[in-house]
């Protein structure tokens, strides 16, 4: 049987929620109730999407209260992530919110403890972490099959020009803020450690049309002693990186190099070998699962819900990643190095 869902924000990436993830996993998944307050928005996702005006509800609290449901799904802004995931707690549903978690820690830390308290799964959509060369690289490192790991160098390199009208591009640090909360998220997943400090120098080159900072450099001190070098740009003239970026991981008898997530959001960028010191790379062939992506967050949920685990993205999981997100961007206007508190 189905999880029952209500999705609540229709916006135009809840639309595409529901076209590209949520019609493809009906035998796992059934949405029982759409949510979306701005009537003009509601009106063009029934059209676009064909919905059943039955199911559609403008008050989230009212669909709480008359919707047999399991879990919430939370499409909204940054900013409505913590009430809503609040809300379906307190009403004893699951939840799953987009990234990034929280405005602030502090605020992540309520939904994290609510969540412990009713023994709910609170879940964000890390997507990144459901592909193919991510599992593999996080089982190379785990099984020291190049041995132990020392350092880390990943790069992200793209080219977007917000117009003037866009709220993206007044986001203050929108690559530390919103885009590198899935590197520094990928950093800790696959390495399997918390970070310790970070330093961070952000900036905005003269040709970018971000009123914030698009650009970033840091240096992020793991737990276990792994030292990362983090080089981010919205605005590079360099040459596109696929979305999680391009990965090397020192090892002590060589380097496991890799990329993932397509512009398209397939398959196409899934790439992982092996480069031993003293030998010749080894390219890994990698599975093709049936679902990954935003479709595989959706599935741990059903599976979490369903077996009564943890995901892995959990919300006391993913809190320890909004931290180091939210430490870059304090070292970078303190010009200190700052440690990240448990």
């Amino acid at each position: 049987m189905p999880i029952r869902l209500i999705h609540v924000g229709l916006g135009n990436w809840g639309q595409n929620w529901e076209a590209e993830v949520l019609s493809t996993l009906g035998d796992r998944v059934e949405v029982v109730a759409h949510v979306e307050a701005h009537t003009p928005t509601m009106a063009a996702a029934t059209a676009r999407l064909s919905l059943d005006p039955r199911r559609c509800y403008a008050d989230l609290d009212r669909t709480l209260a008359e919707v047999e449901a399991d879990a919430v799904l939370a499409t909204v802004p940054v900013e409505a992530h913590v009430p809503v995931a609040l809300a379906a707690l307190r009403a004893g549903r699951h939840v799953v919110i987009e990234k990034p978690f929280a405005p602030t820690v502090a605020e992540a830390q309520g939904v994290v403890d609510l969540a412990a308290e009713t023994g709910l799964t609170a879940m964000v959509s890390q997507n990144y972490r459901f592909y193919p060369a991510v599992e593999r690289a996080r089982d190379l490192v785990t099984s020291a099959a190049m041995g132990a790991v020392g350092a880390v160098t990943l790069d992200f390199r793209r080219w977007i020009t917000p117009g003037p009208t866009s709220p993206y591009g007044k986001i203050a640090h929108p690559l530390l803020e919103d885009m590198a909360i899935h590197h520094f998220d990928l950093v800790r997943y696959v390495l399997g450690q918390d970070a310790e400090s970070v330093t961070c120098h952000a900036w905005n080159p003269n040709w970018s049309t971000f009123a914030g900072l698009p650009a970033a450099t840091a240096h992020i001190a793991m737990a276990g002693g792994v030292g990362v070098s983090y080089r981010g740009n919205w605005v590079s003239a360099g040459p596109p990186t696929a979305w999680a970026g391009e990965w090397r991981v020192e090892c002590e008898r060589g380097e496991i190099v890799w990329t993932s997530r397509a512009d398209n959001r397939a398959l196409g960028a899934e790439r992982i070998a092996l480069r031993p010191y003293d030998g010749i790379e080894v390219a890994e062939r990698l599975p093709t699962p049936t679902h990954w992506g935003r479709a595989g967050v959706m599935l741990a949920l059903a599976d979490a819900i369903e077996s009564g685990t943890v995901p892995s993205c959990s919300a006391a999981d993913n809190i320890h990643s909004l931290a180091l997100s939210a430490a870059a961007v304090e070292a970078n206007e303190t010009g200190q190095r700052v440690t990240i508190s448990e």
